[in-house]
């Protein structure tokens, strides 16, 4: 039986990592609330178009039981278009330096694959960079994050988010994206960065069939010794299969971070936190209730 509070790894000895100023307790799985301030993401672009309405949902996300909040200037959903670094910056850094101002006590991430976004980002209060690229996009970030006093977020992606459903395929899922995870880590950790989290990638650069694999086989990449990371809100491995569309799959989300959850999954990212806050809490007590 899982247990949720396990320490047979190097990571899980302290349960915590260190994002910025914070600390962020890992002892048991958390939430990341997704916040993003684009008008073309897959599920809610458009909706947050001021520093306020931003401000205000975070708020919402927070008083829900979200321990991180994740901001996304730069939509990265398949077929997404190139939006300049200065355009990203312009978007992030109001609302950033908003958040930082009224939630002083959260942890603040940045979906960026910028480097010189991250470290803007990072110096006005963001604890977390959640890079979808592990530093293909931009060969400045992993030096850049070797000098932030930031957790970083390492995640799998085959391809770009402009080509990365074009048939991606693979001799073995899991594999390559093993291989590939722990390649990047050994590369991080041997440039003094300690504060990892691993992503698999669920949906980028993978079919159905490709994300159930991954899915199955989630506690595999405990062995990084990382927590790790499940973003499956909303997404299309949940509602094509369901023959759906986005709004209406709630309901396949938290069945989905349910499963992530027994595999091993530390961080749960959500566009719905009060639903992810439920999900962690009935399933740590169904995994007391076996022991």
């Amino acid at each position: 039986m899982l247990d949720l509070t396990s320490k047979n790894t190097a990571f899980s000895q302290s349960g915590t990592l260190q994002c910025g100023d914070k600390l962020l307790s890992l002892e048991q799985p958390v939430v990341m609330g997704i916040l993003n301030i684009t008008p073309d993401s897959f599920y809610d672009g458009g909706h947050i178009t001021n520093v306020e309405a931003a401000v205000k949902r975070a708020g919402q996300m927070i008083s829900e039981g979200a321990s991180i909040i994740d901001i996304g200037a730069v939509s990265t959903r398949p077929g997404a278009t190139y939006v300049p670094e200065n355009e990203e910056t312009d978007r992030l850094l109001p609302v950033l330096k908003a958040l930082t101002a009224a939630f002083a006590g959260t942890i603040i991430s940045v979906d960026t694959y910028r480097a010189s976004v991250a470290a803007a980002a990072v110096a006005n209060g963001a604890g977390i960079v959640n890079d979808i690229s592990g530093g293909e996009l931009d060969n400045e970030m992993f030096k850049t994050m070797a000098r932030l006093r930031a957790a970083y977020v390492l995640m799998h992606m085959k391809g770009t988010p402009a080509n990365m459903q074009a048939n991606p395929q693979y001799a073995d899922v899991t594999a390559e994206v093993f291989e590939y995870l722990n390649n990047k880590v050994s590369i991080l950790r041997n440039n003094g960065i300690e504060n990892i989290i691993i992503d698999p990638g669920f949906g980028f650069g993978k079919t159905i069939e490709h994300n159930y694999r991954l899915l199955q086989n989630l506690d595999r990449f405990k062995e990084l010794q990382a927590p790790i990371l499940a973003g499956v809100s909303r997404k299309s491995m949940i509602y094509k299969l369901l023959n759906i569309d986005a709004h209406a799959a709630l309901n396949g989300t938290s069945v989905v971070n349910t499963l992530a959850l027994l595999k091993g999954a530390k961080i749960l990212r959500v566009h719905d936190v009060k639903e992810a806050v439920q999900t962690i809490r009935i399933v740590k007590e169904y995994l007391l209730a076996g022991n």
